[in-house]
C-alpha cells in the first residue's frame, strides 16, 4: 500500500484527486499508476484503469488473474468493471467511498449476479493515511 499511497500523493501535487493503485505478481510490483482524468483528457483514466492497463502490457496478457490490486480508495463502478474483466485475484482498497465507491457501497458490483469474476476483498487497509490525504486535498479546493 505504501507504493499506492505515494502515487496518491503524486497525483494531489498534480491537482489530480489523490488516488494511487499498484498491480502486484507474486510479490513484485508490475505497475504502478497515479489518478491523471484531468492531466489526460479522459475521464476513464481513474489510478486503477492505468495500473491494470499497465500491468497487462507489462505482462503480455489481458488476464491477470495471478495479480493483486492495491488500490487507495474505494473502487467505483467503472474501476470494479475492469477489475473484473482482468480477473484480478485479490483487490485491497483502504479508504471506503460511501459517495463514489461500487465495492462496500453504491452497486456492490462484486455481489451483482451478472458479475463474472469476484475477487478477494480486504478493505481498510492504511485507511487512514488514506483519509487524511484526501481530506488534505479537498480541504485545499474549498
Amino acid at each position: 500500500m505504501a507504493h499506492a499511497l505515494a502515487a496518491a500523493a503524486q497525483a494531489a501535487g498534480a491537482g489530480e484527486v489523490p488516488v494511487g493503485a499498484v498491480v502486484m505478481r507474486r510479490g513484485e510490483v508490475v505497475a504502478v499508476a497515479a489518478n491523471a482524468p484531468r492531466a489526460l483528457c479522459d475521464p476513464t483514466a481513474h489510478a486503477e484503469i492505468l495500473a491494470i492497463r499497465a500491468a497487462a502490457a507489462a505482462l503480455g496478457q489481458d488476464r491477470l488473474d495471478d495479480c493483486d490490486l492495491w488500490v487507495t480508495l474505494e473502487p467505483c463502478a467503472m474501476c470494479a468493471g475492469a477489475i473484473a474483466h482482468a480477473r484480478i485475484a485479490r483487490l485491497y482498497y483502504a479508504a471506503s467511498d460511501p459517495k463514489g465507491g461500487a465495492v462496500e457501497h453504491g452497486p456492490r458490483f462484486f455481489t451483482q449476479p451478472t458479475c463474472h469474476h469476484r475477487p478477494d476483498i480486504y478493505g481498510g487497509i492504511a485507511e487512514r493515511e488514506s483519509a487524511d490525504l484526501l481530506r488534505t486535498f479537498f480541504a485545499g479546493r474549498r
